[in-house]
């Protein structure tokens, strides 16, 4: 029998909707500027080349319901709402275009929590920028809602309010890569399992999150869901990291 110097942390999971089982998180996968709009209000360049990925730890993940703390180290922390993709079964090496569909367990959506203020800095350095996205409770999400109960995915409308204003949305079908392209992208890097989360991209309206904000996010006839960023911690506006 296996012994542990320490107890293992218990598994990243997401509710699902109408099941009692939990979808236990493998690893978080993120597509970066797949909406035109927001690419050009980031001052990137909006390509068809290849599709940009970065990937968050599988314990950011913040289930409906749970406390959503301003993280430290920044005065600039922004929302972008996203559809997310839950993969159900282990990719056997590259997913052609054509089969990509048979991973999909399901779809939510949920926040990919950027601290903007330090992704400026790391690019302006030409540095990483893990620290703006891969920190602790950075992917608040809904439940999942199983893929045979989605239809017409493209023809859904992504939104988001923060304090009862509408702040993003965009038809599914603006994405510049979609979700059988992304997958197949991403088996060509990794060995893509289920438990797998992909957070699908943003689009255009990315703003600042106060602590205290309230939002609601949605899949127009999919799933939505709400929450609050709680009061900042007193140390969050201390210093700036110290870049090497």
């Amino acid at each position: 029998m296996t012994q542990f110097l320490f107890p293992p942390s218990p598994a990243a999971c997401v509710p699902i909707v109408g099941d009692a089982r939990l979808f236990p998180v493998h690893r978080i996968y993120c597509v970066g500027r797949n909406f035109a709009e927001h690419a050009r209000e980031m001052g990137a360049e909006v390509s068809r080349g290849s599709p940009v990925f970065f990937m968050k730890p599988a314990d950011a993940v913040v289930p409906p319901g749970r406390a959503i703390p301003y993280p430290t180290q920044t005065r600039d922390l922004h929302h972008e709402v996203e559809l997310v993709v839950a993969l159900g079964r282990d990719a056997d090496g590259i997913v052609s275009i054509e089969q990509a569909g048979e991973l999909i367990f399901g779809y939510g959506v949920g926040l990919d929590l950027t601290r903007r203020d330090l992704q400026a800095q790391a690019k302006e350095k030409r540095l990483p920028w893990d620290t703006a996205k891969g920190f602790d409770h950075s992917a608040p999400i809904s439940e999942l809602v199983p893929a045979d109960e989605v239809s017409r995915l493209g023809e859904r409308r992504l939104w988001l309010e923060v304090d009862g204003a509408l702040r993003q949305q965009a038809l599914l079908s603006d994405m510049i890569f979609g979700v059988a392209e992304i997958l197949h992208e991403l088996s060509r890097l990794y060995a893509l399992k289920a438990g797998d989360l992909i957070f699908m991209g943003t689009p255009a309206g990315v703003a600042a999150m106060q602590p205290g904000d309230a939002f609601r996010a949605g899949i127009d006839g999919v799933i939505e869901f709400s929450g609050r960023i709680n009061q900042a911690s007193n140390h969050h506006q201390e210093r700036e990291i110290p870049w090497a």
